[in-house]
């Protein structure tokens, strides 16, 4: 029962037994009868007035409390001229002003948090509290090659991106670099907030790939430069003393030197063999900016095709070409591409045991290049170290194929990618 109802049955109980006891008690007595009900009657007046002064704020109170629930904090109440209900409006009024006031600050903070997120050049993915993704700003997206749709809501250890497994294992407060298929590189960073007195996670993805390649090139290229200079200073003089000793008759004559002439022939060739090899690493440092020309894609697959042919067919290997009939054009420099898909068709051949086949496949819908090649395929490890300079799979490997054709595709701000699919499936995309 509600207070304002127990109040007027109470009121009315009062009045009705008071009208009875004074009709009992002044029933000989008309005049002092009519005075007490008189008396009964004021009183009910007063009571009544009584009520409304008391209901009043209550009134108001509910008000208050409705525009609370509804979050309408510009509900405000005038003053009354009594001094309990005026008390009673100050506080309140005074209570909205700082709802409201708080309501715009948190208002604006999260908006300039949302625009904070949403312009950041860090990656931001924000979990829920059970590790659902919530939310995902467009820096991560890019990063990640990945929709909002195929993200939100989904959980971060059945997304199947090789980055999210990595986050999985990370604990809060922690940071790793990991490196994704030998070329991209990021910085995985985990921490938390409370929210509503509970812990959620979010995770900072900065992607490093850049400033790792520049680092990488900057060390690489001082160490070959060195090694050039020094192998140069000395084997240019040693080979022209060599020379000179080979062309001189009067060393040689009267005596049997052959197998004397015969080693410094070896040693001399020995020496070319060297410079070869360090130029082929100062190639790699001296790559100049690509020459960007027209070029027809099928044209130049065409030729190394033609290049890479008795290669191929020396370990039985088939060099297969899927190309559509009109022309695909793109801009490159068709002598440094050329070479990247002579060093990508040369290990895809080598990676062949006996028997196999080198596809070139052109898909004109996503603009992309794909070389499948059905050899052994590429492991977790080697996956790992894929175009980095020096490292070779190979037993007399250099180490600089791949780098070669990384430094080439970045030159020409191509995208590529070298993973293996499936088993004896393994492909070099390249999208234009």
């Amino acid at each position: 029962m509600k207070l304002r109802t127990k109040y007027i049955l109470f009121v009315v109980i009062l009045h009705l037994l008071t009208l009875v006891l004074t009709y009992f008690i002044f029933n000989d007595n008309k005049i002092y009868f009519i005075i007490s009900e008189v008396v009964v009657i004021i009183s009910s007046v007063i009571a009544v007035q009584l009520y409304r002064q008391l209901i009043q704020p209550l009134k108001m109170l509910m008000q208050g409390v409705e525009a609370i629930k509804d979050k309408d904090f510009n509900v405000k109440f005038l003053s009354t001229g009594k001094h309990e209900v005026d008390a009673l409006i100050d506080v309140y009024n005074q209570m909205m002003d700082e709802l409201r006031t708080e309501r715009t600050r948190q208002e604006q903070q999260h908006f300039f948090l949302e625009k904070l997120i949403h312009t950041s050049p860090t990656g931001i993915i924000i979990l829920d509290f059970d590790d659902r993704v919530q939310q995902v700003n467009p820096k991560a997206l890019q990063a990640l090659n990945m929709s909002a749709k195929d993200l939100i809501g989904e959980l971060i250890g059945e997304l199947k991106h090789p980055l999210f497994a990595q986050i999985k294992a990370l604990k809060s407060g922690e940071t790793i670099v990991v490196k994704l298929d030998g070329i991209n590189s990021f910085k995985l960073q985990k921490s938390h907030f409370i929210d509503r007195g509970f812990s959620r996670h979010f995770i900072m993805l900065e992607d490093l790939t850049a400033e790792i390649l520049a680092a990488e090139k900057k060390v690489y290229g001082k160490v070959i430069r060195m090694m050039a200079h020094e192998v140069n200073n000395t084997i240019g003089p040693v080979n022209s003393i060599m020379q000179s000793a080979m062309k001189t008759d009067q060393l040689w004559a009267g005596h049997d030197f052959d197998p004397i002439k015969d080693a410094l022939q070896v040693a001399m060739d020995r020496n070319q063999n060297l410079n070869l090899f360090m130029r082929n690493f100062a190639d790699l440092v001296k790559l100049p900016p690509a020459n960007k020309q027209p070029v027809v894609l099928q044209k130049l697959l065409a030729s190394v095709v033609k290049l890479m042919n008795i290669r191929a067919k020396e370990k039985n290997v088939a060099l297969v070409l899927h190309l559509p009939e009109e022309p695909v054009n793109i801009m490159a420099d068709e002598q440094q591409l050329e070479q990247a898909f002579i060093n990508i068709v040369k290990n895809a051949i080598e990676a062949i045991d006996d028997q196999g086949s080198v596809t070139f496949t052109i898909n004109l819908k996503e603009k992309k290049l794909v070389i499948t090649d059905t050899g052994k395929g590429i492991s977790a490890e080697q996956n790992a170290n894929l175009f980095t300079p020096f490292f070779s799979t190979k037993k007399d490997g250099q180490g600089i194929g791949l780098t070669l054709v990384r430094e080439i595709m970045l030159n020409h701000g191509f995208e590529f990618s070298l993973k293996t699919v499936a088993e004896r499936q393994t492909e070099f995309v390249v999208y234009f």
